[in-house]
């Protein structure tokens, strides 16, 4: 494979304890069926999970000047939209990962990053 992408799956916030049996086996039969497009196109899931929600979540804010690191935990007031899941693929070029993005199960929207090769950098 020749570029990396990671694919945020951006939505609503959710909690995974209200989603019944039936909701989630459909959520895990559309993200079987995106696993097997990607395979189909001879692109590769090089990983990828479901996240948990925002209540679990800690923001960090570094260290500056000399202060400490502040932690806060979730949920965060102002979050409308969450991040709450991701994949990350390995495609031929930017056209087959956004093709292959297009795919994604999600009941919001898809954000579509190319992964920076670092070590090309040095």
């Amino acid at each position: 494979m020749a570029e990396e992408y990671i694919v945020l799956i951006v939505e609503e916030p959710w909690d995974p304890s209200q989603v019944t049996e039936e909701q989630w086996t459909a959520a895990m039969q559309a993200h079987g069926a995106f696993a097997k497009a990607v395979e189909a196109a001879g692109a590769q899931i090089l990983g990828g999970d479901a996240l948990q929600p925002p209540s679990t979540a800690v923001r960090i804010t570094p260290a500056r000047n000399g202060g400490a690191a502040v932690f806060t935990d979730g949920p965060f007031g102002e979050s409308k939209e969450i991040v709450s899941g991701y994949y990350k693929l390995g495609v031929k070029d930017a056209a087959q990962a956004r093709e292959l993005a297009a795919l994604c199960p999600t009941g919001g929207w898809i954000e579509l990053y190319p992964v920076m090769d670092t070590g090309a950098m040095q």
